[in-house]
């Protein structure tokens, strides 16, 4: 399979990547929010997706940090309604 060379697959990847951890680490990642250790919580799982994406994408856009982008608009925005600290 050929590696994703453009920006705007790259943001599409790591936006299902990203989806794809919230939708099955739902509970670790509330958990992670409320006690402001959301990158310790879910590090294996992060670091899992991160690997997968800089296998599918060139080099220069795996540089643009769109998977980190995706983390923390998915993971971490669409978690505002949660009570923590982070606030």
């Amino acid at each position: 399979m050929p590696l994703i060379d453009t920006e705007e697959a790259a943001r599409r990847l790591a936006r299902a990547i990203a989806s794809d951890l919230s939708l099955y680490n739902e509970e670790k990642i509330v958990q992670g929010v409320q006690q402001d250790d959301l990158f310790n919580v879910l590090s294996e799982e992060i670091e899992e997706g991160r690997a997968l994406y800089k296998s599918r994408v060139l080099p220069d856009l795996y540089q643009k940090n769109f998977y980190d982008r995706a983390i923390v608009d998915i993971l971490i925005k669409s978690k505002s309604h949660v009570k923590s600290k982070m606030w």
